[in-house]
């Protein structure tokens, strides 16, 4: 025969409290089989019965021992009562995903609203610093259509005159083209508005030049009132190109060309690499 605390069910050769492991004042015979050395159940488990807290009866805080005042409220008077776990089974209730994030769900539907405007193109990447490409600066005029005439078709035909008079060909290079326009609206930012635009270079828009990239604006000598169609206008603005070495001869692999047409003047920039 053995004696235990009847709280934490430690076993004690003596019915002598106070418990030394969690100072309960209450022990009760305890039956050990022989070979065991503490009390068991027929689990093979210790047991150690009906276990009880002493709680506050003014705020409900939960004491191990009957040690009054309340260690929450200073209240002194504690009630003897069994302990259960309903709480802590509750407490261990797993919620679900949808509970978890309610709190971030406007978080979640502003990120995909933003991901879906730079997905669609609505808002370009380029108002992040450092990701996507430059916007070309404000300024006046037209760089789209002007009298008529397809500018950004013009360009194409522009290129299409300069290969044929190349001996190696020169591919027409949309980041070299992006960079081109960029330094055309610039120019003609400066020259109408006195604007200050930032300065880029071809990395900037994703162009790996091997060399250098050469060229410029070209003086703006055409009118777009002299030409029809985009053909006319392709031929002289090819013509006034080839008179610079480096649009015709050159160790270059790519080109870009911009036109923009500003009270009927049409200004022109080319750069290859």
């Amino acid at each position: 025969m053995k004696w235990r605390c009847t709280w934490c069910g430690k076993p004690h050769a003596e019915n002598d409290p106070p418990c030394d492991n969690c100072g309960h004042n209450t022990f009760e015979k305890a039956i050990v089989r022989e070979g065991d050395d503490e009390p068991t159940s027929s689990t093979g488990t210790v047991d150690t019965g009906t276990t009880y807290v002493w709680r506050c009866r003014n705020c409900g805080r939960d004491h191990v021992k009957n040690n009054p005042p309340c260690a929450r409220c200073g209240n002194h008077d504690l009630e003897k009562v069994e302990q259960t776990y309903d709480d802590v089974e509750r407490d261990l209730e797993t919620p679900s995903w949808l509970e978890v994030a309610r709190p971030y769900l406007p978080i979640f539907v502003v990120f995909a609203v933003v991901v879906a405007l730079f997905a669609t193109g609505i808002v370009p990447l380029s108002i992040v610093p450092g990701l996507g490409e430059p916007s070309p600066p404000d300024a006046p005029g037209e760089g789209t259509e002007a009298g008529g005439i397809d500018l950004e078709a013009t360009e194409g035909e522009i290129h299409d005159r300069l290969e044929a008079e190349r001996d190696a060909e020169r591919s027409y290079d949309s980041g070299l083209a992006a960079f081109a326009e960029y330094n055309n609206r610039a120019h003609v930012a400066i020259e109408y508005d006195d604007a200050q635009p930032e300065r880029v270079t071809p990395t900037d828009f994703d162009v790996d030049c091997r060399n250098d990239a050469i060229g410029g604006p070209f003086p703006a000598v055409l009118s777009i009132d002299d030409y029809d169609d985009e053909a006319a206008l392709a031929d002289d603005v090819a013509a006034t190109l080839e008179t610079t070495d480096e649009v015709t001869d050159g160790d270059f692999d790519a080109e870009g060309i911009d036109l923009h047409v500003v009270d009927g003047s049409v200004y022109v920039y080319y750069v290859t690499c």
